[in-house]
């Protein structure tokens, strides 16, 4: 197979990376698998904790699919027994340990949406369960004899736990040995993890070491912050975009990255050039429309892009609504006489924190019914459907009973 020359391949697998240990390795490693014409093994490890995944979990597969388009071999490594005990990384708490029921049915909704990244036809499939289901118990003794409980507390995480007197039970020691134990196994070339997984990434060096084998490289990607601007994005935060999403969701979204992460979100996100990103930034609502073009495209085509975008300014430029609206019943005991307020009625539909909050959007000018201003907060809504807008941005359809 004829790789690209290892300068070039270099320009493309470092961009955006955080850590290379180490990276002459990595440049010998692609010189020696041109000269023998084989791709080098890539492994990549998902724990499929949820169903789900957003754009923080594509960084990490976008620098596998640059690998892909080198012509090395990616393998997707399963953690269908890890994550039945539970990566603490990153975490101040022991993450619960789900049941195997529960980890097989992540996986298949996690494949698909890996699919969407990595051409999946061209992974290696693996599961850990294939060696770890097999071991007894004296085999888990035997491999945490391998490392020491001082050098597990050099593990950030483990440190600030340790000193602040919160709990750490003994298998989340087995975690990291479990992960790099892979490493063995599929005897991989490099490794590739979030910026939170070094450790756990170098534990997978030492292990291949004592084993015989050549030391993996490890490389880790940055941790991706979410819409808020300063936590990592996380689905339980809200602050995600995730990758199933609708089209017009996704572009919703996008439009609301903070002006500081733009350059860092093209960077890991597109393949746009790094001349061009400054080029965008330098005026961010453009930036945020190619930004939101581009990822929405890579996830949905061109033409639903484009129909996401013209939905955007019809929504937020000239006033109208969007086409998937929510619909709101309200309920009788808010009713009085047959008919609702309409401050209430916006607290009802969820686009007012209650109905003073909506006294006061009405009273500000900013609510229309219908699509007609009203700023008598006495109006009320007998029954029948209300298309109500707060601003240009939220709308939902209200439902007065009969």
């Amino acid at each position: 197979m004829n790789f690209p020359p290892v300068a070039e391949q270099l320009a493309v697998l470092r961009r955006g990376v955080v850590d290379v240990v180490d990276l002459d390795d990595l440049g010998r490693r692609l010189e020696q698998s041109r000269t023998e014409g084989r791709p080098l093994r890539i492994k990549f490890g998902i724990d499929p904790s949820s169903p789900d995944i957003h754009l923080g979990h594509t960084v990490p597969l976008r620098k596998l699919r640059d690998f892909q388009r080198l012509g090395h071999r990616v393998i997707v490594l399963w953690g269908t027994a890890t994550a039945m005990v539970g990566d603490p990384s990153g975490r101040n708490k022991t993450r619960p340990p789900l049941t195997r029921a529960q980890v097989d049915a992540n996986q298949q909704t996690y494949r698909a949406q890996v699919g969407a990244v990595l051409d999946i036809d061209d992974v290696e499939e693996r599961e850990n369960a294939e060696w770890f289901d097999r071991q007894s118990f004296m085999d888990c003794i035997a491999l945490a004899s391998r490392y020491t409980v001082a050098r597990m507390l050099e593990r950030d995480d483990f440190q600030q736990r340790f000193r602040s007197q919160q709990p750490i039970a003994v298998h989340e020691f087995l975690y990291p040995l479990l992960q790099g134990w892979d490493s063995v196994e599929l005897r991989c070339d490099v490794e590739i993890g979030g910026s939170d997984q070094l450790f756990n990434l170098l534990v997978g060096r030492d292990l291949q070491a004592q084993a015989g084998q050549t030391p993996q490289v490890c490389m880790t990607m940055p941790l991706l912050e979410g819409l808020d601007g300063s936590q990592k994005m996380s689905k339980s935060l809200g602050n995600y975009v995730g990758i199933a999403e609708p089209a017009s969701v996704q572009f919703g979204k996008l439009m609301k990255v903070p002006n500081d992460l733009l350059a860092k979100y093209f960077l890991l996100l597109t393949d746009v050039p790094a001349a061009r990103v400054d080029e965008l930034t330098r005026n961010p609502l453009e930036a945020k429309f190619a930004l939101a073009a581009g990822i929405v495209a890579d996830f949905h085509g061109v033409d639903a892009a484009q129909a996401a975008r013209a939905e955007y300014d019809r929504v937020h430029r000239d006033g109208g609504v969007p086409d998937d609206l929510p619909t709101v019943a309200v309920d009788a005991g808010l009713l009085k006489d047959g008919a609702i307020w309409l401050p209430g009625a916006l607290a009802a539909a969820g686009l007012a924190s209650s109905n003073s909050d909506g006294r006061r959007l009405v009273q500000g000018g900013g609510v229309r019914v219908d699509g007609r201003v009203e700023t008598d907060p006495k109006a009320q809504l007998g029954p029948g459907s209300y298309v109500l807008q707060v601003g240009k941005a939220k709308a939902a359809r209200l439902v007065v009973p009969g």
